[in-house]
């Protein structure tokens, strides 16, 4: 049976993730064009990069959670053999459906966090066009967000298709030491 504490654990952990998603979302850096006070060029003045910490904050903490799920599941690669069954097969579709939801949760929100922090140096003398005020475009970290939670959701399918395979585990004749060693007359 799947370890109920693992799976509050990685839950409480997946939705930390997915509240600092939103955050970052909510809280992206703006830019706007300022004069300086001589008014001989323009510069970029950003707000708060509270959204990058954020984005970062929610890039860690999924991956402690995919972690934890993947060291309890030993990630198909340690432990005795799974019985060959419905619950093995699905496993194996949830453990790549999983990753792939994981990879692109993690690239979004490192790639948010990053352009977040990006601020733009250009300046502009006199009659020049403005600068172009760079920032994280709008729905980069929301992307992020909905893949966290499309990726706590395989998760738990995941390990409790695993834990369900494993606790149905194949045993050769039955378990039973003496079996075919038989005496014949």
């Amino acid at each position: 049976m799947a370890s109920k504490l693992l799976l509050v654990a990685v839950f409480v952990l997946d939705l930390i993730a997915f509240g600092l998603a939103v955050a970052a979302e909510q809280r992206r850096s703006t830019a706007k064009i300022v004069q300086d006070s001589e008014v001989n060029y323009n510069y970029c003045v950003y707000d708060s990069d509270i959204s990058t910490g954020y984005g970062v904050g929610a890039f860690l903490f999924l991956m402690v959670s995919q972690a934890l799920v993947m060291a309890a599941s030993k990630c198909f690669c340690c432990g005795k053999g799974l019985n060959p069954s419905g619950s093995r097969a699905w496993a194996v579709i949830l453990f790549i459906v999983c990753w792939l939801f994981f990879l692109i949760a993690e690239i979004c929100l490192l790639a948010g966090s990053v352009r977040n922090a990006y601020h733009t140096k250009y300046r502009t003398i006199f009659s020049e066009q403005p600068p172009s005020c760079e920032t994280v475009r709008k729905g980069v970290f929301g992307a992020g967000a909905a893949f966290i939670f499309l990726n706590a959701i395989v998760n738990k399918f995941y390990y409790i298709c695993y834990s369900s395979a494993r606790d149905k585990s194949f045993q050769a004749y039955g378990g039973e030491t003496g079996v075919g060693m038989g005496t014949y007359k």
